[in-house]
């Protein structure tokens, strides 16, 4: 034997199945495979040289889920034995190509007069964030979201954000928005609108009432949830 895992003359075993992993993933997606198969193949991006089987199933035992590794702090990746310093980056990195990829489609054909991609878009935005983030929408006549059209107004503590009308409204009439969307996560894990949530919307509708820009709805996600103020009655 001159290494682990390999005899003179032969590549060390864990290359095939590596080929094997992407050859199975061009042919059908993650169609077929085991979850732990799923953080096998994206840990190859980051550890070329090492077999990273075990790394994943002990990823999959801290975390849990491909979604749990993937909202995981970089620093408790950094943890887990045989993860190193590079993966956890390069697993934040392919997370947020995601986001950007999922906004740029959303930017270019969706119409988010849809409660179903409304949702699912700022769930997967703000939905796993630490801290309490208070994003808007800009949205055309036909609800379609301009290029850029997210902005965060307020980043606050896990309690709440501090929301100012006359900001919005500014940054409204600069794009020169037909409608806005409102988004705001509850890392608590709790969606339903706290007293401070209703007050602010109720001023934030007035003031955009006054320059004549509508407000399609404003969200409350988590991780798993999504409050909708329109469905609710409250707008």
């Amino acid at each position: 034997m001159t290494g682990e895992g390999k005899t003179d003359n032969q590549q060390p075993h864990y290359l095939g199945h590596r080929q094997r992993l992407r050859e199975r993933f061009l042919k059908a997606g993650f169609a077929g495979f085991a979850e732990h198969e799923t953080v096998e193949l994206l840990l190859t991006l980051a550890i070329p040289r090492r077999d990273v089987k075990q790394p994943a199933k002990a990823l999959l035992e801290r975390f849990h889920t491909v979604r749990g590794i993937m909202d995981a702090p970089v620093e408790a990746l950094s943890e887990v034995d045989g993860i190193g310093t590079v993966a956890p980056t390069v697993l934040k990195v392919i997370r947020e190509f995601a986001n950007l990829y999922q906004q740029l489609a959303v930017e270019e054909r969706e119409n988010l007069a849809d409660p179903e991609v409304l949702h699912y878009f700022w769930r997967t935005r703000l939905g796993s964030s630490p801290n309490e983030l208070f994003q808007v929408g800009f949205l055309d006549g036909a609800c379609r979201l301009f290029k850029d059209g997210v902005e965060t107004i307020e980043e606050g503590t896990t309690d709440r954000a501090t929301v100012y009308p006359r900001r919005v409204v500014e940054a409204a009439l600069k794009r020169k928005a037909s409608s806005v969307v409102f988004a705001h996560n509850h890392p608590d894990g709790n969606a339903q609108p706290s007293e401070q949530d209703k007050l602010v919307t109720r001023a934030l509708v007035l003031a955009l009432e006054t320059v004549q820009i509508n407000v399609l709805d404003h969200l409350i996600v988590t991780a798993d949830k999504v409050f909708s103020f329109r469905k609710a009655g409250l707008l």
